[in-house]
């Protein structure tokens, strides 16, 4: 009697993680249309990618219980937490050593540019 709550318990809470990762997923392809520069959208990539991992494969290592599969999933999400900000910051460092620059595209750039400034 009590593995049926114990399962369905985290059925549920597993649901919810997924749902939740699955939603900062979204989150951030909104983000990544609507932001305005190129900065601003690898921020939103970088910190919805984070959270939706973390979020998506503990909803994943829930479902799968105390097997090498969590392990497996463990190891792949640290991976993924070590490598995406790495990545993130290469990419924003690369950008601005090739000369873009951060406030390109923001409303305050195109009033300076419109200024004549």
């Amino acid at each position: 009697m009590g593995g049926g709550v114990i399962d369905l318990t985290l059925d549920i809470l597993s649901w919810i993680l997924l749902t939740l990762g699955g939603a900062c997923v979204l989150i951030g392809g909104v983000g990544g249309l609507r932001l305005p520069n190129f900065y601003t959208r690898i921020h939103a990539a970088s910190l919805t990618d984070t959270m939706a991992t973390i979020l998506i494969f503990a909803g994943m290592m829930l479902q799968s219980g105390l097997t090498l599969v969590t392990v497996k999933l463990f190891a792949i999400m640290l991976f993924l937490l070590f490598t995406g900000p790495t990545a993130t910051y290469a990419l924003a460092n690369a950008a601005l050593l090739s000369g873009l620059k951060p406030d390109a595209g923001t409303l305050a750039a195109k009033n300076k540019e419109s200024a004549g400034e």
